[in-house]
Formats: structure tokens, C-alpha cells, sequence
């Protein structure tokens, strides 16, 4: 994603936003409230169509202007919310619209299969794919709600604030399953206001701050104070600076002289005479 604006009416949502992920790279996507992080993701999702900028894809230029055309590039996002069917069971929730058919009835046993290989390869904790999801616990909710993404074998997975409102134990299952999802070889884009966690997981860190880009960092090299100091902006941004040292070297400048009146010595009259009447 490069040059990513997004406007809302007079509000300027995302300024000049460059972001990218690799496959097999876990890239955490920080900032405040109000910096842009779901407004980038949306961008990218097909929520929202950019105002200005561009997305490659591959090294190809493509426009997605709805969530089918990100799933048709192969772009899952899994929201805050998760959006599951609580009344059904697993496996119902992660085939919900893609069911597999068998001579015109639904493939109950195919797609418990899969729904249980799929789980198995996540290595994730499911007491059974045949219990109602209003059962399951918040960490396991997470799970199958990543699980489900997986079903078109997308090539990139976004997570919105997958570990909020979950215990030790829960946050620590969703964090292997982000592990797990690297290690098939996913670009992984995580949404976190959790510092522990993005240190836990991310290979590269990406901030914004007021909708621009404000800073990034390989996750290896950086510590949890410097990348609090980019998110409150106690650390300025090149663009940030750049622009600052610009209005300062404008203001500095003499004022236009289109216009401006400049005195002439009055005619006949040579320097040192005084006046008189």
C-alpha cells in the first residue's frame, strides 16, 4: 500500500500511508485510538475505497473495491467482533456460506473432516466441532473464527485486536495459533493496543499517529518504550519533520514584494540636504 489517503468528509483519516506485508511475516499494526490502524484494514479488506494511493498485490497494481474482491486475492480478515453464529456449531460456522454438497445435500461428514483437520494443523484447543460456538470459550471463539478464515487458503490474514478482553491462557492459545499461522507461511497483519503481546509474535512493527505513518521497527531490535514514545508521538515522524522544518523555513522567508511599495530619492535632491519649506 502506498500514498494511502482516506477522507471522511472534512475528517482526514489516513494522509500518505505506506504499508506492506511479506508472506510468512507477522507485521503488528499499533497506534491510539482514532490513528487509522482499522481505516488502513478496511482499506485493504474492501470495507472502504482509498481516496488516493495504490495497492500491489504480487507486484501488480489491483483495485479492491469490495471485501469479495479482497477474498478473491486472497485477503481474510477476521474483525474485532468475529461475527459468529452462536445458536450453531463449529463446523456450521466456518463452512456458513461455503457448505460443501454431495449429490445435492449437504457433506456433513466432508466438512467435519476438514473442519477437524484444519483445527488439528492450528493445533488449536476444541473440545468437539460439534458443540454450540455459545459454548466455547473467548480463546477458543478466537479460534474458530481464525480457523474459518482459513478456508479459501487466504495468502494474507488480518487480525483485529484478536487477544482483546481474553485471559492469560486464552491470549497465550491465540498467540501460538498466530505463530502457526506464520509458520504455513500466511502474511499475518495484527491489530493490537497490547505491547507484550506484539513483542511476542510480530517480526516488524508499523505505527501510526493522526492518520500518518509515524514510525517502523523490526521487532527484535526495538524495546516496548520506544514504540509507546512513537504511539504517543514523543518520537516524531521523517514526514513529521520534514513538514515542520518546511513551515519554519516558509515562515522564515521576507514576506512577497508583489505589490509592495519601495520608496525613490525625491528628484533634485541629494543626499545629506536637509529639508525645508
Amino acid at each position: 500500500m502506498r500514498g494511502i489517503e482516506k477522507h471522511f468528509g472534512a475528517v482526514k483519516a489516513l494522509t500518505d500511508v505506506d504499508f506492506w506485508v511479506s508472506e510468512g511475516e507477522v507485521v503488528a499494526l499499533v497506534g491510539d485510538n482514532g490513528a487509522g490502524k482499522s481505516t488502513l484494514v478496511k482499506v485493504l479488506a474492501g470495507v472502504h475505497p482509498p481516496d488516493a494511493g495504490t495497492i500491489e498485490f504480487d507486484g501488480e497494481t489491483v483495485q479492491i473495491g469490495s471485501p469479495a474482491d479482497a477474498q478473491d486475492l486472497g485477503i481474510a480478515t477476521v474483525f474485532q467482533d468475529l461475527a459468529l453464529c452462536d445458536n450453531l456449531d463449529v463446523v456450521a460456522n466456518l463452512w456458513l456460506g461455503r457448505e460443501l454438497t454431495q449429490e445435492g445435500q449437504l457433506d456433513e461428514v466432508g466438512m467435519e473432516r476438514r473442519t477437524w483437520a484444519l483445527l488439528r494443523e492450528l493445533a488449536a484447543k476444541v473440545p468437539s466441532v460439534r458443540i454450540p460456538v455459545a459454548s466455547l470459550s473467548g480463546g477458543q471463539r478466537q479460534t474458530v473464527a481464525i480457523a474459518r478464515s482459513l478456508i479459501g487458503e487466504p495468502r494474507i490474514v488480518i487480525l483485529d485486536e484478536p487477544t482483546a478482553a481474553l485471559g492469560v491462557a486464552q491470549t497465550a492459545e491465540v498467540l501460538n495459533l498466530i505463530e502457526r499461522l506464520r509458520e504455513r507461511g500466511h502474511g499475518v497483519v495484527l491489530i493490537s493496543h497490547n505491547m507484550a503481546d506484539v513483542m511476542a509474535v510480530a517480526d516488524r512493527v508499523v505505527v501510526l499517529r493522526l492518520g500518518r505513518n509515524n514510525g517502523e521497527y523490526n521487532a527484535a531490535d526495538v524495546t516496548s518504550e520506544t514504540l509507546i514514545a512513537a504511539i504517543t508521538g514523543a518520537i516524531d515522524n521523517s514526514v513529521s519533520r520534514r513538514a515542520s522544518e518546511q513551515r519554519r523555513a516558509d515562515e522564515a522567508q521576507p514576506a512577497a514584494t508583489e505589490g509592495t511599495v519601495i520608496p525613490l530619492p525625491a528628484r533634485g535632491r541629494r543626499p545629506g540636504d536637509g529639508g525645508g519649506s
